[in-house]
């Protein structure tokens, strides 16, 4: 049984827990940025590639600011900065370091697309890309997400032999599966019906007295 100090240590633990979640449940609702699902995207040399980047924040925003950074094997320097107003405004770039680099993004609609479009890349652009966001609502909440980015001579095409192999044989062993079963329940009817002829025969005999 628990003394008085032992509840009070539990009602303080208590307290601790459910304060520490009203604490942590604004964080978990408020600013996130994205750059997608793939840590790493390829370009072939010369052609052009988008880099995504998407926030959302519960709160909304006003006054948002974004960049992006490039950090290379030994360079680093921001590409691109801009604002957004509100939810009814575009961004508005403010810098831009590089020509090859159009902001193609749109934050109407709820889109809160701040996508950047790399043009005539090259194979120094290979390296780590942020997308960073600050929203002065949530008393100037920052965020961020990186991507990497591969430049190369040719995409590669992934060889796909072996997995259809694998797939073919573990469907053919699948289908196998299903006629043996099928075939089973076959003979079951048929030695059941069969069954039952030769009862029904024994029956009438009986009957007869034969």
């Amino acid at each position: 049984m628990l003394g008085a100090g032992d509840r009070g240590a539990a009602r303080a633990t208590w307290l601790g827990t459910g304060l520490l979640g009203l604490f942590l449940l604004p964080v978990s609702l408020s600013l996130e940025v994205s750059v997608g699902k793939a840590n790493t995207i390829y370009a072939v040399n010369s052609t052009e590639i988008l880099l995504p980047c998407t926030f959302s924040s519960c709160f909304g925003f006003r006054d948002l600011g974004f960049w992006w950074s490039y950090n290379g094997s030994d360079t680093f320097k921001i590409l691109i900065n801009g604002t957004v107003k509100n939810e009814k405004s575009d961004p508005r770039v403010h810098l831009k370091t590089d020509d090859r680099i159009t902001l193609v993004g749109s934050t109407k609609e709820k889109m809160n697309n701040i996508s950047i479009l790399l043009r005539d890349v090259d194979f120094s652009d290979t390296g780590k890309y942020t997308c960073y966001v600050k929203n002065p609502k949530e008393k100037d909440l920052q965020h961020h997400a990186t991507i990497f980015l591969q430049v190369v001579d040719k995409l590669e095409e992934v060889d796909n032999t072996v997995t259809l192999i694998i797939l073919a044989v573990v469907g053919g062993v699948i289908g196998l599966l299903i006629f043996i079963l099928l075939l089973k329940k076959l003979i079951t009817f048929i030695l059941k019906k069969t069954q039952e002829k030769k009862n029904l025969v024994t029956m009438l005999e009986n009957k007869i007295g034969i």
